[in-house]
């Protein structure tokens, strides 16, 4: 009768569960997490620790969150945990964009627009409480996520002190200098009835009516003579080009570049002999375009010499006169360019210099205003057929002023939300100024002490602070945090005493919120003087409430520094929260509110498309997480280079999904195998552990640096690829495959079998540190189940301190790092003639083969130094060194030349090695000696190596 020896055996058993069911595991965790207080307790146990700060950029409060909102939440939690993991007190105080358009709009949907059904006040309400409760849908979507943070006690920028908090920051940046009102224009969406920031500006193809336009030179002598002409016998045109017909009623002035040449060519135009003015350079193109004959240049002057030379406007009875401009080029059109300075920042800025009316005949609808001759009333979207017919209707001297019209694609700005064309519109608004007090200035001085990441940042922020108009934070909305200032109906200057009214109104909107200054009258704080005085109704920008957070957060919330060690948003923020977070720092306080800022790019599909409910690629995050888990995409997150575009699709994902897999199975392995051990009891010290398990709590304490390094430097993509490659290579392809048998066969409380534990131990503690900010349920999940007395969370730990490093210079070659690094290239080439061996069906499983190993000398004595233990480290029943010879197969190392043949001897019923002294023990037959001697009645088992 056969005996069982399973009972015999050291089996793995563990309560890690294999299938990690991470869809219902998880919200049970994120529950215990909240029950017990957990962020809370890792802000006690870091109390008194150097800070580090990362400071969350709000999200806005309206709709559920996308997979780039995950992608962005996750980056800043990896980050928080790392640097807790590096005893950095590390709270994250979340945040969220609570006023604006997008939220106004929702409210509208529902209670139709103020001063309709609703009154503005009860307005102002629907929008508070409709914020809210997005806050609230998307506050449980990122909690899920696995993202620790104060998410009960979160900045919101519509609480009463945040909202007290911007207008204070408003009024010190006007005490400073900065803030101005002017007419000026602005990005307008006619939509939103409203100013925008450049933030909110996107550029896309449009159709658009280009046309050749001629301004009819009024004094002909005068032109002669400032072109050496003796004379001028033809009405001549000075030919503009535009996109934007609708913008020629608020014409000024035509405007040339003062060093370009300009031409003055006859040409026979629609059977007319005429003259036109264009650039030099655009002659031939122009004059194709008009499909011109007989065309001649009578003369060449400079832009300069014309500047002054009176024009007519082509359809109304006014004089305009030509000026000069850097703004001009000749890259294609005429070289001459229709200025009109309420519809163009270029044009305002040189309408300035000429002291140029800024006509602004165009409502906040896009409508032109009744006062405007022949277009009142109009749609500017729907005026510009009729200019047009009007160019070709109005004639000067018998020719038409229309010289060329076609429609053409080019990019245009559109805004973010409505993703419709938006016009320049001048309109009297509040600026930030960038040159009044020199905020410009100390924006480029400011931005190459800040450490950005990527390093391009620099370069991209510094290229768009260099050419940006002024801010306008001004809007016309109801929903918005109010320019609590009082300007003088006449002079139209601020009160003297805005500092301290401005305290006033902070006092009060801390109480009741930013009604407190819609309801206030004015006499209440100016008294008699209120009558010299206009109350400013409009509303800040949301970027200015965002951008304003560095105070009314960072230095407002416990816990928290001004600046903040790192801002951390997508790319399209160097023109939107970096930007207005720098501008308002720098205006209020004179400083930059960040140390370091790093970038992440946007989410693209397999095929890199954007993300688009219409292509069908949308990957949502709450679909994902009640299907695979948030650990996945985490791990994702983690995996992909977030420098450039993040590819995200199902079959991605799902890849993930087996990269955890490994991860999880690997770390199922330890956890099974550390059945039995107790660290207090079991765990050997570092010198009397085997030579083998030395090296691999060696190759730990390395890895252990390398990950930290990577955490340091946010190369988190790197930190997935040493887990995923530690798993793989050293643990699974090597350490854990020999150490089986030593596990399984060797005596419960040997040294062989506790010096492995000891290792798994400690490979454990550390590798579920190291997971922990990436894949942070799982590692919890560990960290419940990992022998020994410990702390509640993982989260509330420290870099595993356990891993001891194989000594310097040691005498003993099994304890330095290259005899090993040596023995796995030796295993690799054996496995690899183990596996062709099987392909010929020459031997059956590894431990039927023997191994004839014929080695160089140096290669002999270093394998020799094993002794029999080889056989163990190559998992095959035999292994015999033969001196170099040609025998066996040529392998890739040097020295080394591998023979496999199939054992002649009995298998072990207990170990499966197959030996000559298998039944040499008359008591245990179907056993091998060294089984024999692993009974429990046995004398045990020595390892010395493996």
């Amino acid at each position: 009768m056969t005996t069982d020896y399973k009972p015999t055996l050291n089996l793995p058993e563990t309560g890690f569960a294999m299938k990690a069911s991470l869809s219902t595991r998880e919200p049970a965790m994120v529950a215990a997490w909240q029950e017990k207080k957990l962020y809370e307790k890792i802000r006690e146990a870091r109390r008194g620790a150097q800070k580090f700060i990362l400071h969350d950029g709000p999200p806005y409060a309206n709709g559920d969150i996308h997979i780039g909102h995950a992608v962005n939440k996750i980056l800043k939690d990896i980050i928080v945990k790392s640097k807790t993991l590096s005893g950095f007190d590390a709270p994250y105080v979340p945040g969220w964009d609570c006023h604006g358009l997008p939220i106004e709009l929702n409210v509208e949907k529902k209670v139709g627009k103020p001063g309709e059904k609703v009154s503005a006040k009860e307005f102002r309400q629907h929008c508070r409480d409709y914020a809210q409760s997005q806050v609230e849908k998307q506050r449980t979507d990122f909690m899920r996520l696995g993202v620790l943070g104060d998410w009960f006690n979160p900045y919101l920028t519509m609480n009463y002190t945040q909202e007290a908090d911007i207008i204070r920051v408003l009024g010190q940046i006007a005490k400073n200098g900065h803030l101005h009102k002017g007419l000026k224009p602005v990005h307008w969406c006619m939509d939103c009835g409203s100013a925008l920031a450049e933030a909110e500006v996107e550029y896309y193809d449009k159709a658009s009516h280009a046309v050749d336009v001629g301004f009819p030179v009024k004094d002909l002598a005068d032109l002669a003579k400032r072109a050496g002409l003796a004379s001028i016998d033809l009405p001549v045109d000075v030919v503009i080009w535009t996109t934007t017909p609708w913008t020629l009623p608020a014409n000024q002035a035509v405007s040339l570049h003062p060093e370009f040449e300009y031409a003055i060519v006859a040409a026979t135009i629609a059977g007319e002999r005429r003259a036109i003015i264009v650039a030099d350079a655009l002659v031939e193109s122009a004059v194709a375009r008009y499909e011109a004959e007989n065309a001649e240049t009578l003369a060449k002057v400079t832009g300069a010499a014309l500047e002054h030379l009176v024009l007519q406007h082509p359809f109304y009875e006014r004089e305009v006169p030509v000026i000069v401009g850097e703004h001009v080029t000749a890259d294609s059109g005429t070289g001459a360019v229709h200025t009109a300075p309420g519809h163009g920042q270029d044009d305002f800025v040189i309408g300035r210099k000429y002291n140029l009316l800024v006509d602004n005949p165009v409502d906040s609808q896009g409508v032109f205003l009744p006062s405007t001759p022949m277009f009142a009333g109009m749609h500017v979207n729907k005026a510009n057929e009729p200019i047009i017919e009007a160019l070709k209707e109005t004639s000067r001297a018998n020719r038409s002023l229309l010289l060329a019209h076609k429609k053409i694609q080019h990019s245009y700005p559109h805004c973010w939300r409505h993703k419709t064309p938006i016009i320049f519109r001048a309109t009297p608004q509040w600026f930030i100024s960038m040159v009044q007090a020199g905020l410009r200035d100390m924006a480029m001085q400011a931005i190459p002490a800040v450490q950005w990441v990527p390093d391009w940042g620099q370069a991209r922020i510094e290229g768009m602070i260099a050419g940006r108009p002024d801010w306008c934070v001004s809007r016309q909305r109801t929903w918005g945090v109010p320019i609590t200032l009082f300007v003088h109906k006449e002079t139209g200057e601020l009160h003297p005493q805005t500092a301290e009214l401005i305290e006033q109104v902070a006092l009060r909107v801390e109480q009741a919120g930013i009604d407190a200054w819609f309801d206030l009258p004015a006499s209440e704080l100016l008294g008699d003087d209120a009558k010299n005085y206009d109350k400013v109704t409009d509303t800040l920008d949301v970027w200015f409430d965002s951008g304003v957070t560095h105070t009314a957060v960072l230095k407002r919330f416990e816990g928290l520094q001004f600046p903040a060690d790192l801002y951390l948003e997508g790319s399209d923020q160097h023109r939107g929260w970096f930007q207005s977070s720098l501008l308002a720092s720098l205006a209020a306080n004179g400083a930059a509110p960040y140390k370091s800022v790093l970038t992440h790019g946007f989410t693209v599909d397999g095929q890199g498309r954007k993300m688009s409910k219409s292509v069908g690629n949308v990957v949502a995050p709450q679909k994902v997480m009640q299907t695979l888990g948030a650990d996945i995409i985490r791990l994702w997150v983690a995996a992909t280079d977030y420098r450039g575009e993040m590819s995200v699709s199902d079959e991605i994902l799902n890849r993930m999904s087996d990269t955890y897999r490994r991860i999880r199975n690997t770390l199922r392995f330890l956890l099974s195998n550390l059945n039995g051990f107790d660290p207090v009891q079991h765990l050997v010290k570092t010198e009397d552990m085997l030579a083998l398990d030395r090296w691999v709590v060696d190759r730990a304490a390395l890895l252990q640096d390398e990950i930290k390094t990577s955490y340091d430097n946010f190369q988190f993509h790197q930190i997935y690829h040493r887990l995923h490659n530690f798993c793989v290579a050293e643990l699974g392809g090597f350490y854990l495959d020999i150490i089986k048998d030593r596990q399984y066969t060797t005596q419960p409380d040997s040294l062989a079998r506790r010096s492995a534990q000891t290792a798994l131990f400690h490979i454990a503690e550390a590798f579920t540190r190291w997971m922990s900010p990436v894949l942070s349920f799982t590692a919890e999940e560990i960290w419940t189940v990992l022998p020994g007395q410990r702390s509640e969370s993982v989260f509330l730990e420290s870099w595993y301190e356990g891993l001891a490093q194989l000594p310097e210079n040691s005498s003993d070659v099994t304890l330095t790092r290259g005899y090993w690094d040596d023995v796995m290239a030796v295993k690799s080439a054996v496995n690899k003639e183990i596996e062709e061996a099987r392909n010929r069906k020459e031997v059956g499983a590894g431990l039927s083969a023997e191994v004839d190993l014929y080695v160089s000398p140096e290669r002999q004595q270093a394998l020799a130094a094993m002794g029999d233990e080889l056989r163990f480290v190559l998992i095959t029943s035999a292994v015999r060194l033969q001196p170099l010879a040609e025998q066996g197969v040529l392998t890739e190392l040097e020295g080394l030349r591998v023979k496999i043949s199939a054992s002649a001897h009995q298998k072990c019923a207990r170990c499966w090695h197959y030996r000559p002294d298998v039944g040499a023990n008359a008591a245990h037959p179907d056993i091998c000696e060294r089984c024999a001697d692993n009974l429990p009645e046995g004398k045990g088992e020595v390892r010395r190596f493996a």
